[in-house]
């Protein structure tokens, strides 16, 4: 009998040696890897004329491969695995394959070819109602909806809300996305090799040093490059920076939302410090530009890291101080504890990822258990106060901005400096190929897979964010709280909505 295929993050194979499976053998498969593992990655993909479909599963600290042809129906995974949820409605969304028995089907994101998909949502999406999302209701007299967004106050990207609520206690929240679908895995294929990386950093904002990496460690990977570690340095410092300025803002986020004003506005100042640390390695502050295949474009020399340096020995006992001032108030406190709660199960269930899942007893890191460029010689991230709560959550970001000032000082001790940049240039990849990469953004696992044709050309790319794995766990700490409390808990996971819609 087949097995998944082990295969080893950031290294191509060969799609010949993948095993293919007849379908129902592929689903008891995953079925069975996913009672104790999780998904990395499951998406459809065509090849000579045929659909098929390829998962990357994680068990424990291994990656298993494969694939199989897709019937145009299958019994759903998610009746059995709801951590499968969000991956079998994009395969239908984008494929038209259905799976039976699914416990709300619907689409993600707005795909412009849905009126000619009615085998596959049914009656959900109405001829005479255009683009209209289906919601979950409960009934009853007392039961009243909220609805908030998809347009937002301030700057925020686009997202829909719809609370069902007694009273104030919310029943059920549903997420909706797909109000800004930009069709970024096909523009990926289609653009020309050397507009790729701009495309990639700007998936979203604030995770453009993850994305980078992971998009040129799968291009090193396709294209036999190699990395000095020099420049390896360079890039973990990077994408630490960008670590460090995300969770303050988000501590910074979270003060706020209980009007805590001091932290708020002082967290607010700092991560502009390290937006700056950015700008200066790159010329960009949210480091745009940095990071390509082979390497890194711009030279980093002993000013710029002697500059790093000496801003985060500057700041890190300022920090230190306010992260105290903001966990032990007795006002936060009586916000945070007790708010929001996840439950192990149900993030197991989920498969919630990073801050948010160590926060609900969840321990995968993946700098720890699939590291690369140089997450191998740095120690792991302490992982403390799982109690599935808000104020877990704020303890998890405060452990990380205390780990990454660690990595930075170990990492600025070993040198960086690079001299020798590398020129953009078009690479030529491995032929009939797959490979997965596997960062550790600042909201968790982040994941990018591309497969080649035979002649090296991309023909799927599948980018994973995240906070496809994470919005779920948003809705379920919801679940019995007060609705004016929807606010911190949303800060508290603060998820990516143009990381979503892709």
């Amino acid at each position: 009998m087949l097995n998944l295929m082990p295969i080893i993050n950031g290294k191509a194979v060969k799609r010949a040696d993948l095993p293919v499976f007849e379908f129902e053998q592929f689903r008891e498969k995953l079925l069975e890897i996913s009672r104790y593992g999780y998904i990395v990655q499951f998406f459809g993909y065509e090849d000579d004329n045929k659909l098929f479909v390829l998962a990357v599963m994680r068990l424990e600290n291994q990656l298993l491969a494969g694939c199989a042809r897709l019937p145009e129906s299958y019994p759903s995974l998610t009746i059995k695995r709801p951590k499968f949820n969000l991956f079998e409605r994009e395969l239908a969304e984008q494929f038209g394959v259905r799976p039976l028995g699914h416990p709300w089907l619907k689409m993600i994101r707005y795909q412009p070819n849905w009126r000619q998909r009615p085998d596959v949502f049914g009656n959900n999406y109405k001829e005479d109602i255009p683009g209209r999302y289906p919601y979950f209701k409960v009934e009853g007299e007392e039961i009243h909806e909220v609805a908030v967004g998809p347009v937002h106050a301030g700057i925020i990207e686009p997202g829909h809300f719809r609370f069902q609520c007694a009273g104030e206690r919310v029943l059920h929240l549903e997420i909706s996305h797909g109000y800004q679908h930009r069709g970024i895995e096909r523009l990926l294929i289609k653009s020309a090799p050397l507009r790729r990386p701009f495309i990639v950093e700007n998936i979203a904002g604030d995770t453009a040093m993850a994305n980078s990496i992971s998009y040129s460690q799968a291009i090193e990977a396709l294209g036999g490059l190699t990395v000095s570690p020099e420049a390896m340095t360079v890039r973990t410092i990077a994408l630490e920076l960008e670590r460090l300025a995300n969770h303050v803002g988000d501590l910074g986020a979270m003060s706020g939302d209980v009007a805590f004003t001091p932290p708020a506005a002082f967290f607010g100042r700092i991560r502009g410090e390290f937006l700056n640390l950015l700008l200066l390695l790159s010329g960009n502050r949210f480091g745009k530009g940095l990071i390509r295949p082979g390497g890194t474009v711009l030279p980093t020399g002993k000013m710029e890291l002697a500059a790093i340096k000496a801003k985060i020995n500057e700041l890190r006992p300022e920090i230190d101080h306010c992260i105290e001032l903001l966990l032990t108030a007795h006002t936060v406190l009586s916000r945070f504890e007790q708010c929001g709660i996840v439950s192990r199960e149900a993030a197991e269930g989920l498969g919630l990822v990073g801050p948010a899942g160590r926060a609900s007893w969840q321990s995968y890191d993946a700098r720890r258990d699939f590291p690369v460029e140089r997450y191998a010689d740095l120690p792991p991230c302490p992982w403390e106060h799982p109690t599935g709560d808000v104020l877990a959550r704020a303890r998890i970001r405060a452990a990380e901005i205390s780990h990454s000032f660690d990595c930075l000082n170990i990492l600025l001790a070993s040198g960086g400096r690079t001299e020798t940049i590398i020129r953009p240039e078009t690479h030529k990849l491995a032929p009939s190929a797959m490979v997965v990469t596997i960062n550790e953004a600042w909201r968790g696992e982040l994941s990018h897979c591309l497969l080649t044709d035979a002649e090296g050309k991309i023909i799927r790319y599948k980018v994973k964010d995240p906070s496809f794995h994470n919005w779920s766990g948003l809705a379920m700490a919801l679940r019995d709280e007060e609705i004016s409390d929807f606010p911190i808990n949303n800060k508290s996971f603060n998820l990516s909505y143009c990381g979503m819609d892709l």
